[in-house]
């Protein structure tokens, strides 16, 4: 069984990857300057960001369901998803705009790898008692 200190790890991971990613892909599709733009320097087309702002919504929404769904696999593609687009993030950052880019990818990285980390202990526990 997991226990009450890992499910509190894990939902406090998920709310901020949920919050960072969902702020993310809604900015990406009302085309916020901010996120528009520098995105836009990285020499991403516009319909890409778009499509990657409803990818990281619809994401989020799969994260968001309760563990003991059926679903859980869906969320290892989800959390495969984040680290992509945080690696494509760091790395096109770290080209476009210097080292300095790395810092909010590190930490989204952080944040997303041990939610993930989580999920899985979780997972795991609950398996096995089934």
């Amino acid at each position: 069984m997991a226990t009450k200190k890992q499910k509190i790890i894990y939902g406090i991971g998920v709310a901020l990857t949920s919050i960072w990613f969902g702020l993310s892909g809604l900015f990406e599709i009302t085309k916020n300057p901010t996120v528009w733009d520098k995105t836009i320097a990285l020499g991403y087309p516009g319909y890409f960001i778009t499509t990657l702002g409803i990818v990281k919504l619809l994401g989020i929404v799969l994260l968001l369901i309760p563990m003991k769904s059926t679903y859980n696999w869906v969320k290892e593609w989800v959390f495969a998803g984040l680290f992509f687009d945080i690696f494509f993030a760091l790395v096109s950052g770290c080209v476009v705009f210097g080292p300095s880019e790395i810092i909010a990818p590190a930490l989204a990285y952080a944040i997303v790898f041990n939610t993930y980390i989580f999920f899985k202990k979780i997972k795991s526990a609950e398996s096995k008692t089934q």
